[in-house]
C-alpha cells in the first residue's frame, strides 16, 4: 500500500472503525453475559492500523506466551481475524468462564482451549454482524483454530498459513470486565489492500 494507511486515513476513518469496533464488542457483550449468566462488560479503548512488528509489540514481543484464535473469513472481504490474548489474560479468562477465583487456571487444557475458542467466535461473530449490517457485504467467519504458543510462531504461522504478509493490519483492542477484575485481548483483521477500499467503499469513503 505504499505509505502507512494511518497517513492516507483521516480521523474520519478511525472514528468509522472505532465505531463499528464498539457495536461489534457491545454486541458481543450482549452475548457472553447471556452465555454466562452474568455481567460483562467490554470496550474498546483503541482502534488504529499497524505493523506487524507494532502488532507484536502491542501484545508483549516476540517470546510472549499467547493463546490466539485464528479465523478465515469468506464472503465480499476475504481476509483473516486474529484474537490473541497474552498467557496472564487466557488464564484469567477461563477462570471468569468457568466461574473460578482468579489465578485458578495454571495452565490452558482442553476445557480452557475450548472457552477461549468460544469467545474468540462470539467476538468475531459480534464484529463482523456489525460491519455487515453496516456496509451489506457478505462477511462469513470459519471455524476457529487455537494456538498457544510464542507470539512471533503463532502470528508466522497464521499469516504464511493464510497467505497474507501485510503490514497495515487494522488493530481493536478490546477490554473485558467482569466486577473489579478486566482481560485484554487484541483483534487483529489481515485484509488485501483491495478488500480494505471495498470496506470503505461500502461505508461511503475513499481512500484516495
Amino acid at each position: 500500500m505504499g505509505d502507512s494507511v494511518d497517513n492516507k486515513l483521516s480521523d474520519t476513518y478511525m472514528d468509522v472503525l472505532k465505531e463499528i469496533g464498539n457495536i461489534g464488542i457491545g454486541n458481543a457483550a450482549t452475548s457472553l453475559a447471556q452465555m454466562l449468566d452474568k455481567r460483562i462488560d467490554m470496550e474498546v479503548p483503541q482502534t488504529k492500523f499497524v505493523t506487524l512488528e507494532e502488532a507484536m509489540n502491542l501484545v508483549g514481543g516476540l517470546e510472549e506466551t499467547v493463546a490466539c484464535a485464528t479465523l478465515r473469513i469468506e464472503g465480499d472481504i476475504p481476509g483473516q481475524i486474529l484474537f490473541v490474548f497474552n498467557e496472564k489474560s487466557a488464564l484469567h479468562l477461563v477462570d471468569m468462564l468457568m466461574g473460578l477465583e482468579k489465578g485458578s487456571t495454571k495452565q490452558l487444557d482442553d476445557m480452557g482451549e475450548s472457552a477461549v475458542k468460544e469467545v474468540a467466535n462470539v467476538l468475531t461473530g459480534s464484529f463482523l454482524n456489525a460491519i455487515s449490517s453496516m456496509t451489506q457485504l457478505n462477511m462469513v467467519p470459519t471455524v476457529p483454530i487455537l494456538a498457544y504458543d510464542m507470539l512471533g510462531a503463532v502470528l508466522s504461522t497464521s499469516l504464511i498459513a493464510g497467505g497474507y504478509i501485510e503490514e497495515n493490519i487494522l488493530m481493536i483492542e478490546t477490554v473485558l470486565f467482569e466486577k473489579q477484575d478486566y482481560i485484554k485481548g487484541h483483534f487483529f483483521l489481515i485484509t488485501e489492500e483491495l478488500s480494505l477500499e471495498k470496506l470503505f467503499k461500502a461505508l461511503g469513503l475513499t481512500m484516495n
